[in-house]
């Protein structure tokens, strides 16, 4: 049995739903028997009385794709998808992942942690410049700060008391799936803004070139850069590592932003679709993802 595990408390649970719900009926069409968790406060006795053999981990956002989650089912030692404790946590923590790049050679743009009162009060880089949370995703709580702007952002009392700030890198909006050792391929993302939440989840909201045109050069580049952050971070199953280029500056243009160690996977994600466009269903997919899952990832 095939437990597929959503929702949770997490700021990204409407978008975890979506996710789980695909998954699971991809997992019944390629013969699984499953059940379909929500995961709240009572998720160890959930699982402590289902008792599956796997867990399909669908969960987005804190607590499930920040190592919280992995170490409840490691202590239960119920085999699950995607990576274990030590590379969720490092790649949920923006500025960790990005220290890690750069020791092992990636190349990424400044950025520091600052509070978030001292933000709002001054700018703490030059502009342009972008501020986020250090530890979510999907483009939520996210402010660009533009050359221009007269003055600090006005960031919201719900971002937290500690944010990340990083040098805006101009360019086109790149990204690679890995699956397993492969690097899969590479997708332009185009918007008529800035990529938030809204183009990422609703349909329309953007439109995505796969295989990406660009050259071949900073094609192999993005193949190659998100295989090793893959590594660098200990990332197991499937991950996604998200890029930006300067075309202007060729190769000295290409910078990694973030690598996802739990991608999206409802009708309008990037990883599924990069699947697809290398000849792997969606079903096999998640086929292979739950073949693959253990514990001690």
């Amino acid at each position: 049995m095939v437990a597929v595990m959503m929702g949770g408390p997490s700021a990204e649970r409407e978008v975890s739903l979506s996710s789980g719900r695909e998954c699971a009926a991809a997992l019944r069409d390629a013969g699984y028997r499953v059940v379909e968790i929500d995961a709240g406060l009572d998720l160890c006795a959930q699982l402590q009385d289902i008792s599956p053999d796997v867990v399909f981990n669908a969960l987005h956002g804190r607590w499930g794709e920040d190592g919280c989650v992995q170490g409840l089912l490691e202590w239960l030692r119920i085999p699950y998808t995607h990576s274990g404790v030590l590379s969720s946590a490092l790649a949920m923590d923006k500025e960790r992942t990005k220290a890690a790049y750069r020791a092992a050679g990636l190349p990424v743009v400044a950025s520091l942690l600052a509070p978030r009162e001292a933000v709002r009060k001054r700018h703490v880089m030059a502009p342009p410049y972008v501020v986020k949370p250090n530890n979510e995703g999907s483009s939520v709580g996210v402010y660009l700060v533009q050359e221009a702007a007269n003055g600090p952002p006005q960031l919201s009392d719900e971002m937290p008391e500690t944010v990340m700030v990083e040098a805006y890198a101009p360019g086109r909006e790149l990204t690679t799936t890995v699956m397993g050792d492969r690097a899969l391929t590479v997708t332009d993302i185009l918007t008529d803004g800035w990529y938030d939440y809204d183009a990422k989840y609703t349909p329309g909201g953007s439109r995505h070139v796969v295989p990406a045109e660009v050259p071949q050069d900073i094609f192999d580049a993005c193949l190659a850069h998100a295989l090793r952050a893959h590594e660098v971070l200990g990332c197991r199953g499937l991950s996604r590592t998200d890029f930006r280029w300067d075309e202007g500056r060729g190769a000295d243009g290409l910078v990694l932003l973030e690598t996802n160690t739990q991608p999206g996977m409802t009708p309008t994600s990037l990883s599924p679709e990069q699947a697809q466009a290398v000849g792997i269903s969606f079903p096999d997919l998640v086929r292979w993802m739950v073949e693959d899952a253990s514990c001690g990832r």
